[in-house]
């Protein structure tokens, strides 16, 4: 049975949440934060340890204001991407922000973990772009940059969301976009083979191509873009330029993909969001302000970085899973650019140079197909085990904002353990996520939650713990 919480709190100001925490504390009640609710393991909605817990829901702060003066927006916490980026094309035609293309998702929980998006490889990570963050600590008070520190402003950017305190508002800066990008989706529907050359190529093009560039990879038996059943790839394109260079620039680089000037349209920058969000056909730049999915769906999803390109044979031994399982997939989204540039140290995401790409593992299912949900969870587990060879180590490293628990979770026991236990123990999950950064965000959590009242599942564990154990799997 799902652990539910005794009250969900929507506070409607800033007050209204340093309360709500500190009311918490005096309960002696667990706190959850959802802003826009798409933990991939659900840790913005329950509780699995059995303590009694309080969602602070934020959506009702969800306010944006933006300083075109200074090229900046303070952005609420509850806010979501569409409504954030709503906000700035409201104010400037000429800029935008580099996050996720989920309008739905929450900029609290998503600059939590980083924020990886289309602008990436311009423009850095959605937390690259923070200059200023409110913070409540678990005692309700309030710190901004200065008076939290730089240890701890350097972990709340990229050190995993909901673990440090509850971020009221960020200060985002905004960056300077074209009045016309280029747009498109191609799919290409062939054998085995071809779809496994287009991939292979296209491992050795996107990281390469210049920050103005974004070209992603979908694969799988069943994409919702291909035309007919059957393995397939979809390319998802983005150039912040006219279609003639866009086309020029991929011709060149790809002439394998075979880009036409029908596949392309040129648009604005915002046109562009609305275009790859997912919304259905025909959906309006406003809809990017609609909080809610259309649609009930599950699925697991896991993680990896590529640091050296996969041989024909790794490929070929991903399609020949992919082509067992139609409602699974995989998303190959390129680095290269600005993120190869950007030190592993300047925020609390290491991900940067030497990173060729991150694939995405997803399977998802309807509620009619729940009763099989075990069978696609070992699916996407052995697909995961098979690419082994093929992927980072030393360690294993995973994307934060993808949250998977088969990496490891912290659970409480009765005969408790000491801090140092807690501590290397969560570093089985701890270092995939963070590299070498997991000892100075150990150190970071001790300065802003000694007691660890901000925590999950995959938490940092303060040094001063003393209570909890560590059941780790090593993957």
């Amino acid at each position: 049975m799902i652990p539910k919480p005794i009250a969900i709190v929507l506070p409607e100001s800033l007050e209204q949440l340093q309360k709500s925490v500190a009311c918490c504390r005096e309960g002696s009640l667990a706190i959850r934060v959802r802003c826009g609710g798409h933990s991939y393991e659900g840790t913005s909605y329950v509780s699995d340890d059995g303590t009694p817990f309080v969602i602070i829901d934020m959506m009702n702060l969800n306010h944006v204001w933006v300083e075109m003066e200074s090229e900046t927006a303070w952005v609420e916490g509850g806010a979501t991407l569409g409504e954030t980026y709503y906000a700035i094309s409201q104010a400037s035609n000429e800029h935008g922000f580099s996050a996720g293309s989920c309008p739905t998702v929450g900029v609290g929980g998503h600059i939590g973990g980083g924020g990886f998006g289309l602008l990436s490889r311009k423009y850095g990570l959605a937390a690259d772009n923070v200059v200023d963050a409110l913070l409540v600590d678990a005692d309700g008070k309030l710190f901004d940059r200065e008076s939290m520190g730089e240890d701890v402003f350097w972990a709340i950017r990229g050190g995993g969301g909901g673990l440090w305190g509850i971020v009221y508002a960020w200060k985002i800066q905004v960056l300077k976009v074209p009045q016309i990008v280029t747009s498109f989706t191609v799919s290409r529907t062939s054998t085995k083979s071809h779809v496994a050359m287009l991939v292979h190529k296209w491992q050795y093009v996107a990281p390469n191509l210049e920050g103005d560039f974004y070209l992603s990879c979908f694969v799988g038996a069943g994409l919702p873009q291909a035309k007919t059943t059957g393995l397939s790839t979809t390319f998802n394109g983005f150039y912040l330029g006219p279609m003639a260079s866009a086309i020029s620039i991929l011709n060149q680089a790809f002439p394998e993909l075979g880009l036409v000037e029908e596949e392309c349209i040129e648009m604005s920058w915002i046109q562009s969001v609305v275009f790859f969000s997912g919304l259905s056909d025909g959906a309006l730049v406003s809809d990017l302000k609609n909080r809610y999915l259309q649609e009930k769906q599950y699925f697991k999803a896991k993680s990896d970085y590529v640091k050296q390109h996969v041989p024909l044979v790794g490929i070929e031994t991903a399609l020949e899973i992919l082509e067992k399982e139609p409602k699974g997939y995989v998303i190959l989204d390129p680095y290269g650019g600005i993120m190869h540039n950007i030190s592993s140290e300047s925020i609390a995401f290491p991900h940067r140079r030497g990173n060729l790409f991150t694939i995405q593992y997803l399977i998802y299912w309807k509620e009619a197909d729940n009763d099989k949900s075990k069978d696609y969870v070992d699916w996407i587990r052995e697909f995961y085990a098979a690419m082994t060879p093929f992927v980072s180590w030393g360690p294993r490293a995973a994307y934060i904002n993808y949250m998977d628990f088969d990496l490891g979770v912290m659970e409480e026991i009765s005969n408790g353990a000491n801090e140092k236990d807690a501590v290397e123990n969560a570093r089985v999950w701890g270092e995939k996520y963070f590299l070498s950064n997991y000892d100075r965000l150990v150190r970071a959590k001790t300065l802003i939650d000694p007691n660890n009242v901000f925590n999950n599942e995959q938490g940092i564990p303060p040094i001063s713990l003393t209570s909890p154990n560590v059941k780790a799997q090593n993957t």
